[in-house]
């Protein structure tokens, strides 16, 4: 456990430094010039010598990797700097945003969750019947249906056609519903799919029939053998699509005007703000970096040759 506690951290090292250059790169290179930005060049007439004195404050005059070694010592110290347009404490804007952006994360996947299990598993239960035939169904549409035009279409149905539900803003569980429904059957049809055919696996197993033959109930055979045998693959793959359910919730954000960091950070590339743009990347990347950890923690638990194999090789000691 030591050696992967040391490995870990030796990897975290190794992402911030990689990711902070990356995103800080990207950031600068990107087209438009938040100097311009700043001092609002189409409704206020500026001279040349005010957008340099700018330029020159801000730094953007210094060579790219003095600009990059002065943006990481700050991060060092945890100062994600301040927004070029509001002056607030990038760490500040982020961390107000982040509730609501968690908000919807988890009610998506609550969505997913409720649909994708009980779906995937009479699937599985069900091969070749109507019910695997309509997961089938419920998969295509899902995959084929973007999340945008998803999202507008409930809107279209339960806002303006029914007036039942808000459309925008972040005001209780009912603005909640629709932007998570949206997200969450936007990922529902991989996950269908995935357990359908990890579920098929795990019954055809050995350890499936020997429990059978011990008369053990078909219930606890799908729940404590079959199910649990079945989760590391679903696992696995949620950790790698954890940046695509981030992208989404970027998309849902803007499309159902919801006040989280996704919105914010849109915002802040139309007007080319790049702290908040730098702030926004790198604190996602240690999300996603986080989450993938905990899933790698928990396959090695839920897949008990895995453990054992590390056990005999010395890995866990």
């Amino acid at each position: 456990m030591f050696r992967i506690l040391v490995r870990r951290f030796i990897e975290v090292a190794i992402f911030v430094l990689v990711i902070t250059f990356i995103s800080f790169l990207f950031v600068r290179l990107a087209p438009g010039d938040p100097v311009l930005s700043i001092l609002q060049v189409d409704d206020v007439s500026v001279t040349n010598e005010q957008v340099n004195e700018l330029r020159e404050e801000l730094g953007f005059n210094d060579p790219l990797f003095v600009q990059y070694g002065n943006w990481f010592a700050d991060f060092i110290r945890l100062d994600f700097g301040h927004s070029y347009l509001t002056n607030q404490p990038v760490m500040e804007m982020i961390m107000s945003g982040l509730p609501a952006t968690l908000e919807l994360a988890v009610g998506a996947l609550l969505v997913m969750l409720g649909i994708a299990i009980p779906l995937g598993s009479l699937a599985a239960l069900y091969r070749g019947s109507w019910i695997d035939q309509f997961s089938r169904a419920v998969s295509l549409l899902g995959a084929a249906i973007p999340s945008f035009w998803l999202g507008l279409l409930l809107i279209d149905l339960f806002a303006v056609r029914w007036g039942a539900l808000p459309t925008m803003g972040r005001d209780g569980f009912r603005s909640l519903i629709l932007p998570s429904v949206t997200l969450g059957l936007a990922i529902t049809s991989v996950y269908v799919r995935l357990l359908r055919s990890s579920l098929i696996d795990s019954l055809s197993h050995d350890f499936i029939r020997a429990a059978r033959s011990r008369g053990i109930s078909e219930m606890r055979i799908f729940f404590a053998h079959a199910f649990r045998y079945s989760l590391p693959p679903v696992i696995t793959v949620f950790g790698v699509s954890l940046g695509s359910l981030i992208g989404g919730v970027v998309v849902i954000e803007v499309i159902f005007a919801y006040p989280g960091i996704g919105k914010m950070v849109v915002d802040s590339i139309r007007s080319r703000d790049y702290p908040v743009i730098q702030g926004y990347l790198l604190v996602m990347a240690i999300i996603v970096f986080m989450v993938n950890s905990a899933v790698d923690l928990s396959y090695r638990y839920l897949n008990p040759e895995l453990r054992l194999k590390e056990r005999k090789h010395g890995k866990w000691s």
